[in-house]
């Protein structure tokens, strides 16, 4: 580990715990950044944004369908 990485670390452990949280929550989804995948959620949300303003799709309240799965289950 070279000096930078390490006085990186050292400034990064002083943080709040919530900073801390973010900047481990910005690190792990750089990993996980694939451009392929990132282009397949922004036109998938498009799509869904599109079926919504045509009409083809409605929006439900959240607490109905909690209320419709809870009377699935019971």
């Amino acid at each position: 580990m070279g000096l930078a990485l390490e006085t990186l670390e050292a400034e990064m452990v002083k943080l709040p715990s919530m900073e801390r949280s973010h900047l481990l929550d910005r690190l792990v989804a750089s990993l996980d950044a694939d451009n392929d995948i990132q282009a397949s959620w922004v036109a998938e949300g498009q799509r869904r944004d599109q079926e919504i303003e045509s009409g083809t799709a409605a929006l439900l309240p959240g607490n109905a369908v909690i209320a419709q799965f809870r009377e699935q289950l019971a």
